[in-house]
C-alpha cells in the first residue's frame, strides 16, 4: 500500500509556501470560531454550568481525531488529506464520498459564516439588508483565495491573533472581576455560580447530553490543518507541533472563558441581553463592549469563510486528481492555486446569499445543524480510516509521530461520536441535519454509479 501512495502523492503541484507561523496560527484560529462567540449562549441554556465539561469533553474527542490525522498527515502531506488518504485506505469509493460531503460540509459552514457577518454587521447599520454584507464577504474572501496560498496564510494568521487577543484580554478581564470584583462593587465573584444554582448538571443528563451537539458545531473545521498539509513549507515538523498544541489550546480558549462566563453571572441569565462575552464585559464598564465584540465575532465569520474557501477549493483539486471530479478542478493558476475550484465552491455559496434574502431568521439555525452531521462524519471516517492504516503496518514502518494507545482511543473516539449522532435524533434542529444526510448520501452514491466512476481505477 505505501509505495502505490507514494507514486500517486506526488502527482500534487501546489506551492509550498505556508510557514510555520501561518500554520500554528491556522490551527489555532480554526478552534475559536462563531462558534464560541454565538453559540456559547444557546450551549449554556442547554445545559448551564456543564457545558465547561462539554467543551473538555469534545475537545478530547477532537485531539484523538487530529492526532490520528497527524499520523497520515506526516507521512503523506497531501492538500487532499483524508479524501485522499481514504480514497486509497478504504477504497474509490470511500474517498469520493469522503472529499465531496467535506466540500459539502465546509460550503454549507460558509453559508452560516456569512449569514453571521450580515447579522452583524446590521448591528451597526440596521437599515442594512442581511443579505448584502453576505455578498460582500464572499466576494472579498474569494479574491483574496485567488492570489496566492501565501495571501491565505497572512490573511488567517492575522485574524486569528485579534481572536486570541481577545480571549486572552477576556479572561484575564474575568479574573479580575473573579477574584478582586472588579466592576461588581469591590465584591469577589467568586466560582459559587457554578452549583448554586441547581448545581452543575442543572438541566440533567438530557441537556448536557444536548450541548455536545451544540460544541460539536464549535470545534468544526479544527481538521483544516490536515488541509494545509499539502502546502506547507516544512510539513513533518509544522503539522505534528501544531497538533500537539491542540490540547492545551482547548482548554485556554474554550474552557477558561466558559468558567470565567458562568463564575460572573447566574447561568440562566446569560444571553439575556446579548452575547454572554458582551455581557461580561459590560460589568467593567467597557461602554463599547457590544461594539468590540461585535467587530471580533465578523472578524471570526471572515477567518471561518477564508478557511472554507481555502479548504473546498483544495478538496475539489485532489478529488479531480482521484478522477472523482471534473479535470477542470486540478487546473491551477500561475501562482499554483487552484482557481476553478475556489470560484466554483464560492459561487454555490452564493445559495447562503439567497437564503438570507428569503429567510433571515431561520437560515443560522438550519444550516448549521446540516454543517454538524458532515462534521461527524468525516470525524469518524478518520478514525476508522486510521485503524486500517495503522494495521496495515508492520512495526518497522510505524512513522514516529503516531496516536497513542492505538486502538482503544480509535473507539472511544468512535464510540462517542456514534453517541452524539444518536442524541441528534431528539433534537428538532438535529433531526434536519439527518433529513439532509440522507438523500445527500444517497445522490452521491447514485452519481458515484451514473457517472461510471465505480469503474474507473484508482489513481
Amino acid at each position: 500500500m505505501s509505495k502505490q501512495m507514494d507514486e500517486n502523492f506526488l502527482k500534487e503541484n501546489l506551492k509550498r509556501d505556508l510557514k510555520n507561523r501561518h500554520i500554528q496560527l491556522i490551527a489555532l484560529g480554526s478552534a475559536i470560531g462563531v462558534g464560541l462567540f454565538l453559540g456559547s449562549a444557546t450551549g449554556i441554556k442547554f445545559t448551564g454550568p456543564s457545558l465547561i465539561l462539554s467543551y473538555i469533553l469534545v475537545g478530547l474527542v477532537v485531539f484523538i481525531v487530529l492526532r490520528a490525522l497527524g499520523e497520515i498527515a506526516v507521512v503523506y502531506p497531501v492538500s487532499g488529506s483524508f479524501s485522499a488518504w481514504a480514497d486509497h485506505i478504504l477504497g474509490p469509493m470511500a474517498g469520493y464520498i469522503t472529499g465531496w460531503t467535506y466540500w459539502f460540509m465546509w460550503t454549507v459552514t460558509v453559508m452560516a459564516e456569512i449569514t453571521a457577518v450580515g447579522i452583524y454587521v446590521t448591528f451597526w447599520f440596521p437599515s442594512v439588508p442581511q443579505w448584502i454584507p453576505a455578498l460582500i464577504s464572499v466576494i472579498l474572501i474569494t479574491l483574496l483565495n485567488l492570489v496566492a496560498v501565501k495571501v491565505y496564510g497572512e490573511t488567517e494568521f492575522w485574524f486569528s491573533i485579534i481572536k486570541i487577543v481577545t480571549i486572552l484580554f477576556f479572561i484575564v478581564v474575568g479574573a479580575f472581576i473573579i477574584f478582586f470584583g472588579f466592576g461588581n462593587h469591590g465584591i469577589p465573584t467568586g466560582f459559587s455560580n457554578l452549583y448554586k444554582y441547581g448545581g452543575f448538571f442543572p438541566n440533567g443528563l438530557k441537556g448536557f447530553l444536548f450541548s455536545l451537539i451544540i460544541v460539536v458545531y464549535a470545534y468544526l473545521g479544527i481538521e483544516i490543518v490536515a488541509v494545509t498539509a499539502g502546502e506547507a513549507h516544512d510539513p513533518n515538523v509544522t503539522l505534528p507541533s501544531a497538533i500537539d498544541k491542540v490540547i492545551y489550546r482547548i482548554i485556554l480558549f474554550y474552557a477558561l472563558p466558559m468558567i470565567v462566563i458562568l463564575s460572573i453571572y447566574p447561568w440562566f441569565k446569560i444571553g439575556t441581553f446579548g452575547s454572554p462575552f458582551v455581557e461580561s464585559f459590560s460589568k467593567l464598564g467597557i461602554a463599547k463592549a457590544a461594539s468590540i465584540i461585535n467587530f471580533v465575532v465578523i472578524t471570526a465569520a471572515l477567518s471561518s469563510t477564508n478557511g472554507g474557501l481555502f479548504s473546498t477549493g483544495r478538496m475539489l483539486y485532489s478529488l479531480s486528481l482521484q478522477k472523482n471530479a471534473p479535470s477542470s478542478f486540478s487546473k491551477l493558476s500561475n501562482n499554483k492555486v487552484p482557481y476553478i475550484g475556489i470560484i466554483f465552491s464560492s459561487i454555490v455559496m452564493l445559495i447562503g446569499v439567497i437564503l438570507n434574502y428569503f429567510i433571515p431568521k431561520q437560515v443560522f439555525t438550519i444550516i448549521t445543524s446540516v454543517a454538524t452531521t458532515g462534521a461527524l462524519y468525516v470525524w469518524l471516517l478518520i478514525l476508522i480510516m486510521h485503524m486500517k492504516f495503522r494495521g496495515s503496518l508492520e512495526k518497522s514502518e510505524l512513522p514516529k509521530y503516531r496516536l497513542p494507545f492505538y486502538p482503544f482511543l480509535n473507539i472511544l473516539g468512535i464510540a462517542f461520536l456514534i453517541m452524539v449522532i444518536i442524541v441528534m435524533a431528539f433534537m428538532p434542529d438535529g433531526r434536519i441535519a439527518l433529513y439532509v444526510a440522507f438523500p445527500w448520501f444517497g445522490l452521491l452514491i447514485a452519481a458515484y454509479y451514473l457517472f461510471g466512476l465505480n469503474k474507473k481505477s484508482s489513481t
